[in-house]
């Protein structure tokens, strides 16, 4: 049977009339209210009649509604009160009448989707089924314009850090069409932010994991699968969508003749960014006799001390914030620049299609994107032996191009750092301290399971990862329940300053890595904060950066070759504290400042490399 839609509800004081109605007069003849009601009723102000019906039976209310209606005026007001007469005379059973009274509702006011609602029902009741459906189609509105509003909802809850309802909206929008590349990759990634497991499960009609996967974006792709190939793969996907076809190269193939090579810098990051934090030495470094340095600058305008000193360390600074992509490889081209290093790859802010255009003849892609970024005007990837060995040279696009050591740049200056306690952070005193504060999206669920085991295994031991959003936040807490292990074991971190997020990690006792996105700039801070890191060594170049850091600081001890593995290497150290003292001692006798902290060094061994790639060309 079909069921009825409800009442329209409005406030009001239903007694007086509802007492007078159900006293003897009250109705005249054909059961109509007699005159002295029926001018009680006309008089009432439509909150009060709705409210006095809804107290009423469907006779009583029926009869009401129609009284008011006969009143004078009524016009688009009256709406409601049609909808609502076409309730109670669904309610009595009498069908066809009530779509009548839904269709004057719907003429007053197209927009009420419960009248179109109710006289379908009441169509269908009546035996008209056709008819009901038509009368549905109606005031729904299109599928085009639903799943546009579902996507443009979806996009204000994700700018406004509401995952779960960005969700949600993204999952209604791909039911009308599942075809939206853009929308499966924010929902694929929303998924990973929220720790939403297995994140390209979507259970949308027409869309496979292995879809969703292909579909996911560069970001998303390097900490769904471990692969440099299936990474490309879906690089290449997103570059196909996104990039527009390259146009006629504007470098000579030949290159320049400058007695001193300009060495452009493009990024959206010098700001208060982690990209800043690693270069601003190496900026600041370069063999001037050699090298001059310009910086192409789509950063904004955060007034931070480290952007002030990003731009201090730049020969030239060229802002091209507003700037077209077509006018921002002109300029490159007509500085000549000999060779242009993307900060960006395929990360939020990246203009690649200014790439596209080969404005400089050698162009590579540095710590931006951790992966392939398959876009052909690219002469090189650089990374490390580690990071990406020789044997896989032929897994990546573009090439690799390796500094010797390790890939990743570090500002060796020293910070000032505040104090901090284990006590104002939550933190027990006497506890084992495992510590994770990268972003959940890099965050597995078999990483998680291996984090729960190595707490369960080790007495007295917490975890302590960053708060990062409250759905993911509510799922850890769940799972973590799940896993049998107590609340108070399981310790969230807020987000804090620089200075404090580096100086509160040397409160923890080991850091635990995540696969196959390691953490970058973290891991070099944890590292010279004196904080170990438990990493795995993986096939991709994201899975091996924790493998880098820790071979250049000299601890490969620290370094698993499989999720078991870094298991019980975890539990072992942190239940061996000799061991785990000898670790914190060689990080603490200066191994990050002669290693990894060296600035100078690195700097030369970077501009090597480059030397050395454009000699290949």
């Amino acid at each position: 049977m079909p069921s009825v839609v409800p009442f329209l509800p409005l406030p009001g004081d239903a007694q007086t009339i509802l007492s007078a109605l159900r006293q003897p007069g009250s109705l005249g003849a054909q059961g109509v209210l007699a005159p002295h009601m029926a001018r009680a009723v006309i008089a009432l102000e439509l909150e009060e009649l709705v409210n006095i019906a809804e107290a009423a039976d469907p006779t009583d209310a029926a009869l009401l509604y129609r009284s008011w209606l006969a009143g004078p005026d009524r016009g688009v007001k009256a709406a409601p009160v049609w909808h609502n007469l076409g309730v109670a005379l669904q309610r009595l059973g009498h069908a066809a009448e009530a779509a009548e009274a839904l269709a004057a509702a719907l003429r007053l006011r197209p927009g009420l989707w419960q009248a179109g609602l109710g006289r379908g029902l009441a169509l269908e009741a009546a035996g008209a089924p056709e008819a009901a459906l038509a009368a549905w189609r109606e005031v729904l509105p299109p599928a085009e314009a639903r799943r546009q509003i579902h996507i443009q909802m979806a996009r204000l809850f994700e700018d406004r850090g509401m995952l779960g309802a960005a969700m949600e909206e993204a999952r209604a929008s791909l039911l009308i069409d599942p075809t939206q590349a853009d929308a499966i990759q924010h929902l694929v990634h929303n998924r990973q932010r929220t720790t939403s497991w297995p994140p390209c499960t979507l259970n949308v009609p027409g869309i496979s994991d292995d879809m969703a996967e292909l579909h996911a974006g560069p970001l998303a792709a390097l900490a769904l699968v471990d692969d440099p190939r299936r990474q490309s793969e879906i690089c290449t996907h997103w570059i196909n969508r996104k990039v527009p076809i390259a146009p006629p190269r504007l470098s000579p193939v030949e290159g320049y003749q400058h007695d001193r090579l300009r060495l452009g810098y493009l990024s959206s990051d010098f700001c208060r960014h982690a990209m800043s934090f690693l270069i601003a030495e190496l900026l600041e470094r370069h063999d001037r006799s050699r090298f001059e340095i310009y910086g192409y600058d789509m950063s904004p305008e955060d007034g931070s001390d480290i952007r002030a000193r990003v731009l201090g360390a730049l020969d030239h600074h060229i802002p091209i914030h507003t700037m077209t992509d077509d006018a921002v490889a002109a300029r490159i081209r007509a500085d000549e620049i000999d060779i242009l290093v993307d900060l960006n790859g395929l990360t939020k802010g990246a203009r690649p299609a200014i790439l596209r255009q080969k404005p400089a003849p050698m162009q590579v892609t540095y710590l931006g994107y951790i992966g392939p970024v398959s876009l052909p005007e690219l002469d090189y990837l650089i990374c490390d032996a580690v990071t990406i060995p020789e044997e896989m040279d032929a897994e990546y696009k573009p090439r690799p191009l390796r500094v010797t050591g390790c890939y990743q740049a570090n500002d060796g200056r020293v910070p000032e750092l505040p104090s901090v306690s284990r006590a104002e952070e939550g933190l027990p005193e006497t506890a084992t301290v495992f510590c994770c504060v990268s972003h959940h999206y890099k965050l597995t669920e078999a990483v998680w399971s291996r984090w729960c085991r190595i707490v369960s295994r080790v007495p007295n031991a917490v975890l302590w990862i960053i708060n990062d959003n409250p759905e993911s936040h509510v799922a850890l807490q769940a799972r973590w329940a799940a896993a049998g292990l107590a609340p108070e074991r399981l310790v969230f971190a807020t987000r804090t300053d620089p200075a404090r997020y580096r100086a509160r990690l040397a409160l923890a006792d080991l850091f635990l890595d995540t696969t196959p996105y390691n953490a970058g700039t973290i891991a070099s801070d944890a590292l010279r904060m004196g904080l170990p890191i438990i990493t795995t060594r993986g096939r991709a170049f994201a899975a091996r950066m924790g493998a880098s850091l820790l071979t250049a600081i000299g601890l490969p001890e620290c370094i698993a070759e499989d999720l078991q593995g870094y298991e019980d290497l975890a539990v072992a150290i942190a239940t061996d504290p000799a061991r785990l003292a000898r670790i914190k001692a060689h990080l603490a006798t200066g191994a990050w400042e002669r290693t990894l902290g060296d600035a100078e060094d690195f700097t030369r061994r970077f501009e090597a490399a480059l030397l050395a790639g454009r000699a290949a060309l």
